[in-house]
């Protein structure tokens, strides 16, 4: 009975400091939740790292503007004012130059391809030490399939018909693009489809078909392009702030970089499946799909290559890091065409 009322205590005890030692974070995402996949996989993840951990750690996710704007994301994790985000890199294009590199890039790899550079091609350590003056740590969290490559209220037929366009379009897409006669604007979802009805804008990107139809882009414009030669594969990652993830216990960072790696694998599977029906209802609505011919193709990979060089030129972290994915690239293409059906 002694014995009992002992362990009894004991365990009451492991329970209180079990309880006590708990912690709750709030993720601060830039995609709502109800986006399929870009805020849908960040939400879900929580109650896995809980499970995993015991329930000694929870994961809050937080929609857009409950916590912070979008657009001060990322330097509320860095100083701390939030301790963790589900985040995009290329957001953070304003002071890393290089941070688009390791989210999309026109003519960049598939999901294979760019999941195997990061984990093991370098991409994961030279992140994390860019990121790493402002105290931010990565855990890449979310793979996502190609996008599509714009809605236009006409057809395209030549580069010429593209010249004076007003297109909404985001980071090195944008830049691309006006190498080509295109006015790339920003513009959130909402304007940019108030745009395209008020003949404001001539054409826009904004997802995968999924996305595209849920947000009606179909009912602003008639003409639907692809393939998403500016975005092939899109990097999502789990941010915190470094001092809060060292603060973590070994079993809870490492919850979290397990939780992550399978959600890889997860939204990589899920991804194909739901573009599916969402492309043929908007077949079968009367959207024109549209595949760029070769020559379109060309025009374009000729103006991404101006952009990378006047990037690398411009910024030594950028060019560093176009090093490191085209020569890992180089080197994967020797058994990709082997080993690949073409």
């Amino acid at each position: 009975m002694k014995f009992l009322t002992f362990a009894a205590t004991t365990l009451t005890g492991v329970i209180a400091i079990s309880s006590a030692d708990a912690r709750d974070i709030n993720m601060q995402s830039i995609y709502p939740s109800s986006l399929p996949l870009l805020g849908q996989a960040g939400a879900e993840m929580g109650d896995r790292i809980s499970l995993l951990t015991g329930d000694s750690l929870t994961i809050h996710f937080k929609n857009p503007g409950e916590i912070v704007t979008p657009s001060g994301v990322w330097d509320a994790v860095s100083t701390g004012a939030i301790e963790a985000a589900w985040y995009s890199p290329g957001f953070a294009e304003g002071v890393i130059p290089a941070a688009p590199l390791f989210t999309a890039f026109p003519f960049g790899p598939d999901m294979v391809e760019y999941s195997a550079w990061w984990y093991h091609g370098g991409g994961r350590e030279l992140w994390n030490e860019l990121s790493a003056p402002y105290n931010i740590h990565s855990e890449l969290c979310a793979m996502l399939v190609p996008e599509a490559s714009g809605w236009f209220r006409e057809k395209i037929n030549s580069v010429t018909d593209l010249k004076g366009k007003k297109m909404r379009a985001f980071g090195l897409l944008a830049a691309v693009m006006q190498k080509l006669g295109v006015e790339a604007q920003s513009m959130s979802p909402a304007d940019t489809m108030s745009g395209l009805n008020l003949g404001t804008i001539d054409a826009a990107e904004l997802s995968f078909p999924a996305i595209d139809k849920a947000v009606g882009m179909n009912e602003h414009a008639d003409y639907y392009y692809f393939p998403g030669w500016h975005q092939q594969a899109s990097l999502i990652v789990f941010m915190m702030n470094k001092s809060s993830w060292n603060d973590l216990s070994d079993r809870e960072r490492a919850a979290i970089t397990e939780v992550c790696t399978a959600n890889v694998t997860r939204t990589a599977a899920q991804g194909e499946v739901i573009q599916i029906e969402p492309l043929a209802d908007l077949i079968a609505t009367g959207t024109i799909v549209q595949r760029w011919p070769d020559d379109m193709l060309a025009a374009f990979e000729e103006a991404w290559h101006q952009v990378v060089e006047e990037k690398a030129a411009e910024n030594a972290d950028f060019k560093r890091v176009w090093q490191s994915i085209d020569s890992f690239r180089a080197n994967y293409k020797k058994w990709s065409d082997l080993g690949h059906l073409q």
